[in-house]
């Protein structure tokens, strides 16, 4: 895991917003691992999809 990346929302793995593709570039995983868990802790309560939707419009646009 590279520190000097930024988190960006992804362009390239991007699904709905890219929020989760840039996550998991962020922690070196796979996008569709990253997806899964997002998933998989929408059924937990907690505020799981707010979050999801500050990130998208707080995370910059990836901009190579």
């Amino acid at each position: 895991m590279s520190t000097t990346t930024k988190l960006t929302r992804s362009r390239d793995d991007r699904m709905i917003a890219g929020v989760c593709g840039g996550l998991a570039r962020r922690v070196g995983w796979r996008p569709r691992n990253m997806r899964l868990l997002f998933l998989v802790s929408c059924v937990l309560p907690g505020p799981q999809f707010l979050l999801y939707l500050v990130l998208w419009f707080v995370m910059p646009d990836d901009r190579r």
